[in-house]
């Protein structure tokens, strides 16, 4: 299975940049770009620290895919 996420679309629709967003959340710039990418996955922690700043629940923001 695959994670899609929804990370990048509701990071530009706070009009905030990948810095601010890691700033935010207490990451490295480059963990939201490979998350955004598609090229990691996100701890537990993160998923819920991000979807509470997006004010979402983790399966609006996470999804499982088959493939």
């Amino acid at each position: 299975m695959k994670l899609k996420n929804f990370v990048k679309m509701h990071r530009a629709r706070l009009d905030m940049t990948q810095e601010e967003l890691a700033k935010a959340v207490g990451v490295s710039r480059q963990t939201i770009h490979a998350i955004e990418r598609g090229k990691a996955e996100p701890s537990v922690t993160l998923a819920l620290k991000l979807a509470r700043l997006f004010e979402l629940k983790v399966d609006e923001l996470f999804e499982l895919k088959d493939g």
